[in-house]
């Protein structure tokens, strides 16, 4: 029989992402399509180009930190579980 301790955790560990992939896919379409109009009719110069690369790169930013916090216990940016850990610990006890 598992314990609440290994329960909960157990449930936090295996959980899945909320960001269902379907949803990113469409999103990097969209956001490609809108890049790629603004690329096709704007002026074609280094400040043109210079902004639609950075206005890229922060797109590309922001959907790797919502992808990256969607995954608190994994990835570049963990979460540490000592403090969950020792709550369930004092929990179990």
């Amino acid at each position: 029989m598992k314990t609440v301790a290994g329960t909960v955790s157990c449930l936090i560990v295996e959980g899945e992402g909320a960001i269902p992939t379907p949803f990113l896919v469409v999103l990097v379409l969209w956001l490609a399509v809108i890049f790629a109009g603004f690329g096709l009719l704007s002026a074609k110069n280094a400040t043109v180009v210079g902004i639609l690369f950075v206005c890229a790169l922060s797109v590309s930013g922001a959907i790797f930190l919502i992808e990256e916090m969607d995954r608190p216990l994994e990835g570049l940016m963990k979460v540490s579980s000592a403090p969950m850990r020792n709550a369930l610990a004092h929990l179990g006890q």
